[in-house]
Order: C-alpha cells, then structure tokens, then sequence
C-alpha cells in the first residue's frame, strides 16, 4: 500500500524530515527556493498533506486547484496564513501549534522591551557610526522599566507570561486589556489589573501586543491609538504585521508623539514600510520572537504529529476546524 504524499514547502529540520518520511512519501524545498503562488499549488497538486511555516497562503483558490489535500498543518500557532472557512467548506482539516512557544515569545517580548525602552539600538548605532568621543549626563538617557507602568493587550498565554515576568521580576503596575476579562486567581497570579484600551493606552508606561490576528484586530493600534499614549511611552508589537498600522507609527515615532517602538512583525512582511527604516527610535526584528533552537524544534514536532495523528491515525493533536474530521 502506498505512502500518502505530502509536502514541506520551506526548509525546515533535517530530523523532521526523517520522521515524516517513516510515515509519508515526503517532497521537499530544502534549497527554500521562493515559490510563487502559482509554483505552490503545482507542487502541492496530488498531496493529501502540506506542513506549512505560517507563510504560505491556503485559499480557496488554492484548495480548488488541489482536491486531494486533506490536511494543512502549521509549524506557528497563529494561522492568518488559513482560510478556515475555506478549508472547511473544501474538507481540509487544519491544524496549528499552540502552548510550545509561550514562554519563549514572552523572553523575547520582554527583551524587545527592554531593548526599546533604554534605547540600545539607538545608541549602538550611534556608537558604531563612530559618534562617540565623550561621555555626558543625558547620553541616551531613558524611562525606567522597572516600577514602571506595563500594559498588556492580549492576555492569553504569551501576555499572561510577559505580566509575570515585569510584575514578579521588575516590580512593575501591570494592567492589561483583553476581550475577556481574566478570573480573579489568574489576574493575582499575573498582579494584572483589568482596563478599558483607553484607560491603558492613556496610563501606561510601555505597551505590549500579544493579540491575533483577524480581521476585527486590524490596526487596533492606530493614529487616534497612539494619540492617546504618553510621549514618552514605548509600544512593543510581537503579535502579528497589521495589529498595527505601520505608516501612523513611523509617523508618530518621527514626531516624537511616543518615545520609542519595538516591532518584531509587519504588514506585509518580509516587507517592512520604509519609514520605519528612516526613524532612530524603533527597534526592528525580523520575525524571531520563538526562535530558540528548542522551540522551533518543539513547534516543528507539532506539525509533524499532526500529519501523522491525521493522515495515519485519524486524530489529529492540535485540530482548528475539528468538525471536518468526523467527515473524513
């Protein structure tokens, strides 16, 4: 009996490889040459699986030109990458990665923050230009963070991680605003305190996104948002490119109506908006808020059990649109 075929259209670990080749007849993109959407869909054609990294898009048109697809499985657990409704109207199964990268995202939040609040790569771009040759009382002198005021967009688990670590580890006020509010237990757990996005955005000292992406969240961070900011408050963003609109910010931050901004995503990415390029007082990442070598690794395992769960077994770990599986 034949192997099922799948596709990995991005280069990924070699051990991962060899996992989903005990079970799959497994095609692979380890040169990670660019592929046109076009490109995509003729090489996925006649896969019953594809193990995707959170940047190839599946749509409806995608899911037309490939009927024997029966499951996507993606290595991040944000999946704006997905047509779910699509998918599931076409009987595609998706699947994401949640709970293995929290609290890896939320060191990286937390020292994005620190890295945008005390302006360290202003002044090491500054340095490196050879600018310094004497010491003075306010060279790049900046808001504390510590006993300062946190506030938290999203409280799921990365936020609920990026709390704990400002209140328990920096002394810091953390308020937080969420389209649920936490159960008391957690919000003492966190020392979190429940807000209106006005009251936040008006009070505290640095912000931090932690929201997903939807359409609903589009540009929750706007120039009316950032109008109601303190000038010398710092935004951090490690949820996903258009939870902010990026051309307000580069503008805000030029007129210097915030202080500074810490972007590890973008719209439109790998894109970034040129403006953002121009101004000192942002901190730009490309992407890497869950790289560690352990949990891209844990994250790629995810992916994997899941075509194995599915395609194999019929149950897959980490199901988003569950209700096609009792049709499979």
């Amino acid at each position: 009996m034949s192997k099922p075929r799948i596709l990995i259209p991005r280069a990924i670990f070699p051990e991962i490889i060899e996992k989903l080749a005990a079970h799959f007849d497994v095609e692979t993109n380890q040169a990670d040459e660019a592929w046109s959407p076009a490109e995509f869909a003729k090489h996925l054609a006649g896969k019953q699986g594809v193990f995707t990294t959170g940047s190839e898009r599946v749509d409806a048109a995608l899911l037309a030109a490939c009927p024997g697809l029966k499951i996507c499985a993606n290595m991040a657990v944000g999946f704006n990458n997905f047509d779910v409704a699509a998918m599931t109207a076409a009987g595609v199964l998706g699947t994401n990665a949640p709970g293995v990268l929290d609290e890896t995202t939320a060191d990286f939040g937390f020292a994005l923050l620190m890295a945008t609040a005390r302006r360290i790569s202003e002044s090491e771009h500054w340095l490196r230009a050879g600018k310094w040759d004497r010491w003075r009382y306010d060279l790049f002198a900046s808001p504390d963070v510590h006993g300062s005021t946190l506030g938290i967009i999203g409280m799921g688990r990365i936020g609920r991680g990026i709390a704990k670590r400002g209140a328990h580890g920096f002394g810091m006020r953390v308020i937080y605003h969420n389209r649920t509010q936490l159960d008391a237990a957690t919000e003492a757990e966190c020392k979190a305190r429940y807000v209106s996005k006005e009251e936040l955005l008006r009070t505290a000292d640095h912000v931090v996104l932690v929201v997903p992406y939807s359409p609903q969240s589009h540009h929750t961070i706007g120039a009316a948002e950032l109008a109601l900011m303190k000038p010398t408050a710092t935004l951090v963003n490690i949820a996903r490119g258009g939870i902010v609109d990026d051309a307000a910010l580069a503008q805000a931050l030029r007129d210097k109506r915030i202080a500074a901004a810490g972007l590890d995503v973008f719209e439109g990415e790998p894109q970034v908006n040129p403006a953002l390029l121009t101004v000192p007082n942002v901190v730009l990442t490309p992407h890497i808020a869950s790289a560690s070598i352990p949990t891209r690794m844990a994250m790629a395992n995810l992916a994997a059990d899941n075509l194995i769960g599915f395609l194999v077994h019929g149950k897959p770990l980490t199901p988003l649109n569950p209700e096609v599986i009792a049709k499979a």
